[in-house]
């Protein structure tokens, strides 16, 4: 009996392997690990609403679940009155946030900085992407890319909760578990944005995402019925065209059979990664416009709940402990994953400052340069072949994000 239970053990755990070896049975055994978090969750949360002990009850315990549930809804109107009272002096520190970085050496040095650490940051987490997932380690290659969203999310948790200690922040009116949803849209562009790179380039990676303003528009159409510009349509078609371009660009040095049916998966990833990142951006809009929460609390509660799913989701695999013992055996795998991480929150951190400081239109011109220099950079240290089409097809993308950047920052917005 004992031998029959080791062997049906043992099959389980070869099938289990063997599915988690295709990418699309790893992606769904990823959500199946989430629904164990998340499917006794929305069964309390639905119970707890109801129930009219967690609308009276008093303490800590009470104040947790009322704050998961309901959010802090408590004395609105002493809380609208201050928040009024704080408006005129919100408005002062605007302007004489805004003359300071437009006036004086103050302003460069500043601009200098954002620059620098927007650059820093997110060049070296694109190499070091490409190499966790691509070169292997003393003869062996990591494949598990949820263990690396996980690594990510603990470093940009315990970065937010630092941040909001140490920081002055409104108060957080929104019912927590709102932040579960953006955490799961965004935890699975996550993994598609690593598991794409077993099948396709990074620069094929990074075109896919600077093109994903087409899917944010039909998420938007769809989640907050929105219309949009005549530009903003002009655009996403010419950032069609030109990922068109690149992706059906053939590399003469590579297998023809194998090239298409890995392109092919990768793309399907690439869909999946721009669809949940659309959905997360979108749905975190809706919360900001809401709930008025902050950005650091927005990273506090959505990486909160990406550690739940994730941990959720190694164990219920069997992978946790393994990927854990890689990490232990590979000491140059542990240094890049920390890096990764490190990189990941520190860019975020960056990404909130020069928004604040310079708009958004600054902020995209950095990035569009940052993309274009990670695809550059990518080539030089991996060795990926940009033919004449594929190049044609990186210049078109990046005249559209120009163009993108030229028509919020003349105001231009035309007939819808």
């Amino acid at each position: 009996m004992s031998v029959g239970l080791s062997f049906d053990r043992q099959e389980l755990a070869a099938m289990l392997e063997a599915v988690q070896e295709h990418w699309l049975g790893s992606f769904l055994l990823n959500v199946l690990g989430y629904a164990l978090i998340l499917v006794p969750a929305a069964l309390l949360i639905r119970h707890w609403k109801k129930s009219p002990l967690v609308q009276r009850g008093e303490g800590p315990v009470y104040s947790a679940i009322h704050q998961l549930v309901f959010g802090d809804d408590v004395n609105e109107d002493a809380l609208a009155t201050a928040e009024e009272g704080k408006a005129s002096s919100s408005v002062t520190k605007a302007k004489e946030t805004a003359s300071e970085a437009t006036t004086g050496s103050g302003h460069w040095v500043k601009l200098l900085v954002c620059v620098v650490g927007l650059q820093a940051s997110y060049l070296t987490w694109g190499v070091l992407q490409e190499r966790v997932m691509t070169v292997e380690y003393d003869g062996e290659r990591f494949t598990d890319s949820q263990f690396l969203v996980f690594v990510n999310r603990i470093l940009a948790l315990c970065v937010a909760g630092i941040y909001l200690r140490l920081t002055k922040q409104p108060r957080d009116r929104a019912p927590f578990y709102q932040y579960s949803y953006s955490s799961i849209s965004n935890t699975l562009s996550s993994w598609c944005q690593y598991e794409a790179l077993k099948f396709v380039s990074f620069p094929t990676q990074v075109l896919a995402k600077a093109s994903k303003v087409i899917p944010v528009m039909i998420m938007g159409k769809i989640v907050s019925q929105r219309s949009y510009p005549w530009h903003e349509y002009l655009t996403a078609a010419l950032l069609s065209v030109g990922v068109a371009l690149f992706l059906l660009a053939a590399d003469p040095s590579a297998d023809s059979h194998i090239s298409t049916e890995t392109t092919f998966a990768g793309v399907v990833i690439l869909l999946g990664y721009m669809a949940f990142d659309s959905f997360s951006s979108n749905w975190q809009s809706e919360v900001f416009s809401t709930y008025k929460v902050s950005s650091i609390q927005m990273m506090f509660g959505t990486n909160t709940f990406s550690c739940l799913f994730t941990v959720s989701s190694l164990l219920f695999r069997g992978v946790f402990f393994s990927c854990l013992n890689f990490l232990f055996l590979h000491s140059e795998f542990a240094v890049h994953a920390a890096l990764l991480s490190v990189c990941s929150a520190i860019g975020q951190l960056f990404i909130f400052n020069t928004i604040r400081i310079f708009g958004p239109v600054v902020f995209t011109l950095i990035m569009v340069t940052r993309q274009a220099m990670s695809i550059f950079l990518s080539c030089i240290f991996y060795h990926h072949v940009l033919t004449r089409q594929s190049f044609l097809g990186v210049l078109v993308v990046f005249l559209a994000l120009l163009l993108r950047v030229y028509f919020k920052k003349t105001g231009k917005k035309g007939p819808k």
